[in-house]
C-alpha cells in the first residue's frame, strides 16, 4: 500500500511506473515553475515527488526568498526530505534500486546532503548552481552539475572544491559551466536570468544522465 502523501507535489508517468526522483526547489519555494518541472520529469518516465520545504509559502522577490530561507529550520527540512524518500520508496509505482535527486541552489545543497546521509537510497544527483562541502567517500551516487559562467551567489572556488571532493571519493562526476549565464539560468520564470539555449542543453544532459543512472 502507498503511504499518505507528505506536503509537496507528486507526479506519475503515463505508464504508471518508473524510477523515483526527488526534486528539491530553490529558495523561492515550491512555486509554479517547480511544479511544472515535476510534470515534465514525469513525462520522461519518472515517478517524481517534490517536497514543500516552506509548507505552502513561496517568494517572488529576492527579499522574500531571503526571508523564507532564514526561517527554514534545517532539521525540519531534513525530516521533510527523509519523508519524501520514504514516500517514494513506498510507492507501488516506483521501480529501481535507487532514487535520483535534482536540486536547485538551496535544493542542491540539501540534495547533496541526502547523498551523504542516505547513500543506500541515492544513486544519482543533479545539482543546478549549488554546492555543499564534505567528505563524499561514503556516497554511492553519480553526480551531474550545471553551473553558471558568472554567478554572484555561488563562488567558483566552491564548485571546484565540490568537484575535487567527489573525484577524491571516486564518484562519477561531470560538471558543466554554461557560457553567458548567471544564477537561475534554468528557471524560465526568472526572466532576468533565464537563458533558453543553456536551459535546453542542461535539460538534455539531465535526462540523458537520469536514463544512464536510473533507467526509466
Amino acid at each position: 500500500m502507498s503511504r499518505s502523501i507528505p506536503e509537496g507535489a507528486l507526479e506519475l508517468p503515463a505508464s504508471g511506473r518508473g524510477a523515483g526522483v526527488v526534486l528539491i526547489h530553490a529558495w523561492w519555494g515550491l512555486n509554479g515553475f517547480f511544479r511544472r518541472l515535476c510534470k515534465r520529469l514525469a513525462r520522461e518516465g519518472y515517478v517524481v515527488f517534490a517536497p514543500d520545504l516552506y509548507h505552502g509559502m513561496t517568494a517572488t522577490s529576492i527579499e522574500e526568498a531571503k526571508r523564507l530561507r532564514s526561517q527554514l529550520k534545517p532539521k525540519q527540512a531534513e525530516r521533510d526530505l527523509a519523508d519524501a524518500i520514504e514516500y517514494l520508496r513506498g510507492q507501488e509505482a516506483g521501480a529501481g534500486e535507487g532514487l535520483g535527486v535534482i536540486g536547485f541552489s538551496l535544493g542542491a545543497y540539501y540534495g547533496l546532503g541526502l547523498s551523504l546521509d542516505r547513500p543506500k537510497d541515492i544513486r544519482a544527483v543533479v545539482v543546478f548552481y549549488g554546492t555543499k562541502g564534505g567528505d563524499y567517500t561514503k556516497a554511492k551516487a553519480a553526480y551531474l552539475g550545471h553551473f553558471a559562467e558568472t554567478d554572484d551567489w555561488v563562488a567558483a572556488s566552491g564548485v571546484k572544491t565540490l568537484e575535487k571532493a567527489l573525484r577524491k571519493a571516486g564518484r562519477p562526476v561531470t560538471f558543466h559551466a554554461y557560457a553567458k549565464t548567471g544564477h537561475w539560468f534554468f528557471e524560465s520564470d526568472r526572466t532576468d536570468a533565464y537563458h533558453a539555449a543553456a536551459a535546453k542543453l542542461a535539460w538534455r544532459r539531465t535526462t540523458d544522465f537520469l536514463r544512464e543512472t536510473l533507467g526509466r
